[in-house]
């Protein structure tokens, strides 16, 4: 069993770093807002730190999850920060959904100290979280994924290295273009079916046995239909997402049209007030 510290309890953190706890590993949690810590502690067992370099003083691995590039360069680098206090081996192991640059700024930050990042962002969304089942796409050291890949196994079904520092960002970003076009499509389908007179769940059903099939056909598509949408990934967190998309995509000369188009169909969503709601309220716009 391992001493870990993890950084960022949110939606995802929580209950990632509960499963650690479970697991048997010593867990010392930071968050920056104290009571979602206290009650992290209350649930599970392990300890609560001040500051992320308090949390992270002894640890063998340090996992964060935040929310962008300026979120992990303060819990890493900012006063109080993790990167302060890890000893030479250690390994940081960062689930935010960040930039490919800022993953590759911080392994280099990581190794004048002697000490290994891995930029480790995930998929599988909260559910995925709680039932323990992500898929984590790794970029990094091989030596330092090998010793991290079972510590991460306490809350992941997959883990897989991708590449050097920055390849599981990457790998994150192709994951949401995809996931987003699969979304509109879906919300077209439905929205078109609704209109045409059909009965959208028995239909949803008989094309989930087919080629149009998809884990957001299956876990979204009969909610699409009840216009239910509090749960799940939030259009503010996947508007964030597709910025790093378009960013890195004009850096890298890729071509990503349909990115821009939902990204623009998202901020419709936004001005209807659904910003904390699922991705999958997209079909809103369409006036369902």
């Amino acid at each position: 069993m391992a001493k870990v510290a993890f950084i960022g309890l949110g939606v995802m953190g929580f209950p990632m770093a509960g499963h650690l706890a479970a697991k048997g590993h010593a867990v010392t949690v930071y968050n920056r807002t104290r009571p979602k810590a206290d009650a992290w502690a209350a649930t599970h067992r392990g300890k609560v730190a001040p500051t992320p370099a308090q949390a992270a003083e002894g640890a063998e691995l340090v996992f964060s999850c935040v929310g962008d590039d300026p979120d992990l360069r303060e819990v890493t680098l900012g006063a109080g920060g993790a990167f302060g206090t890890m000893g030479r081996g250690a390994v940081f192991v960062d689930h935010t959904t960040a930039s490919a640059r800022v993953a590759r700024e911080l392994a280099a930050a990581a190794a004048l100290r002697g000490f290994q990042f891995l930029d480790a962002p995930v998929s599988g969304g909260q559910a995925g979280a709680e039932n323990g089942v992500l898929s984590v796409m790794v970029g990094g050291d091989a030596a330092a994924f090998e010793r991290a890949k079972p510590v991460i196994e306490s809350f992941a079904r997959a883990v897989t290295l991708m590449g050097p520092s920055g390849a599981g960002q990457l790998t994150k970003m192709v994951n949401q273009i995809c996931a987003i076009g699969v979304a509109q499509g879906l919300a077209e389908a439905i929205n078109f079916g609704l209109h045409a007179g059909l009965d959208m769940k028995r239909a949803l059903d008989v094309i989930s046995k087919g080629a149009a099939t998809s884990w957001f056909l299956e876990n979204r598509g009969g909610t699409m239909v009840d216009g239910k949408f509090d749960f799940g990934f939030a259009v503010d967190w996947m508007r964030k997402d597709l910025r790093i998309c378009m960013e890195e995509a004009a850096a890298n000369g890729s071509e990503v049209a349909m990115t821009r188009l939902i990204d623009g169909y998202f901020a419709d969503v936004q001005k209807l007030g659904g910003g904390r709601q699922d991705i999958s309220s997209l079909i809103r716009r369409l006036g369902k």
